[in-house]
């Protein structure tokens, strides 16, 4: 056999991993298992390049215990790498080690490095507001009740980080308690569309600052939203949807994600991210349902909702992954994590619509043809979510179909 035959053979990383096993000398008895996950999911040359990697661990003088292998196989920075992903797969499938903190560890950057952005100054109140939220954070983790995630954290220190930016360069203000209203409505006036959502952290903010003695007033007391709370969205046209429902159930060059993720919002209103946690185990082949997200009920499948799902589990069988979400992707297909949120904000690009305006159109129709009520309850969604989509006009087509009905 050549080299370059060699370099490609299914068995080389079985061999590899004898070798190890025969060099070492308390061999773990997981590392059978090891060898064949990694040498199922992986080309040759990277499940041996694991092998390497791990036998370089397990001959150190460290522990070998999993969790002690899994925290030594880290890399720093943004990535654990993929040798740890591979770890961190194998372990925690079978329960041998708990999941690393990666996700933490990245939030906490993500929030430093935001402190850090605000002059120096204004920095010190928003670290300990930030440390404040997080230890709010975990009291409500304890006590079972619902957190704040961490992209609420995170947003809530950009809007911070922008106000302080905003009081040094256009107010002079290097103080918190030189911060009057007019301050803080000139900020907010800077981006009217996000009045109502920076208006609610500036509150949190100084209401924290009171409690602090940073600053004696709150300057965001008296002020207002001053919007409406009814839905301001953009909504498909009729035609744009036929044209939609054409593209996705005939054309077929049509990645079958973006088709996936078409048209369960359209038809069936499903947000990015229930289509992101669909897991193969929430599909029912017999009755052609799917359960999406917290819906309290199994959404039944129209025949061509069913057929672009089919399509898009055709195209994850060629992966030939273990990774048990429907949607799968060339970064995901060798663990069991799902797509990112990023690639999900993507995946529609080429029709030209996002997702959240696709299932906005759905949403508003479905609540101004039937009773919100009833929405909300299909839907898993609280009743006050759906109002939003009420219409604020009456309809006069169906004034006109009333009218006529009476008569």
């Amino acid at each position: 056999m050549c080299s370059a035959c060699w370099q490609k053979h299914p068995g080389r990383p079985f061999i590899r991993g004898e070798h190890l096993h025969d060099r070492l000398a308390d061999p773990p008895p997981w590392l059978t298992d090891f060898v064949a996950q990694v040498a199922a999911r992986h080309c040759v040359a990277r499940a041996c390049g694991f092998i390497t990697d791990l036998g370089r661990l397990l001959e150190d003088e460290h522990s070998n215990s999993p969790q002690a292998l899994l925290e030594r196989s880290r890399r720093p920075g943004r990535s654990m790498g993929s040798f740890a992903r591979a770890l961190e797969d194998f372990f925690t499938l079978r329960g041998l080690a708990l999941p690393t903190d990666q996700a933490e560890r990245l939030a906490l950057n993500r929030r430093r490095r935001r402190v850090e952005a605000v002059p120096e100054p204004l920095r010190q109140a928003i670290a300990d507001f930030d440390d404040s939220r997080m230890r709010a954070q975990d009291r409500a983790r304890r006590a079972g009740t619902r957190p704040r995630s961490n992209h609420t954290l995170e947003t809530a220190l950009t809007t911070m980080r922008d106000l302080a930016l905003f009081l040094m360069t256009h107010r002079s203000k290097d103080d918190w308690a030189l911060v009057d209203v007019h301050d803080a409505e000139a900020f907010l006036a800077t981006l009217p569309k996000a009045r109502k959502r920076r208006l609610t952290v500036l509150r949190q903010f100084f209401r924290f600052a009171r409690s602090q003695h940073i600053v004696l007033v709150d300057p965001t007391r008296n002020l207002t939203v001053k919007e409406s709370n009814g839905f301001c969205g953009r909504t498909l046209t009729l035609d744009q949807q036929r044209g939609l429902f054409r593209r996705w159930t005939t054309d077929e060059h049509v990645h079958p994600h973006e088709a996936l993720v078409g048209m369960l919002a359209l038809l069936h209103g499903a947000s990015s991210s229930e289509v992101r946690m669909l897991q193969i185990i929430n599909m029912d082949q017999i009755a052609q349902t799917v359960r999406l997200g917290k819906r309290p009920h199994p959404v039944p499948l129209d025949p061509a909702s069913w057929t672009v799902l089919q399509r898009c589990l055709a195209h994850r069988e060629a992966w030939r992954t273990d990774n048990p979400h429907v949607l799968v992707t060339k970064g995901t297909k060798a663990g069991r994590s799902p797509a990112s949120t990023a690639y999900l904000s993507h995946v529609l690009d080429d029709c030209g619509f996002v997702p959240r305006m696709i299932r906005s159109t759905r949403l508003v129709d479905l609540v101004n043809t039937m009773d919100p009520k009833l929405v909300a309850a299909a839907f898993g969604m609280d009743p006050q979510a759906t109002l939003i989509y009420l219409s604020d006009r009456v309809d006069e087509t169906r004034l006109s179909q009333w009218e006529t009905d009476r008569s």
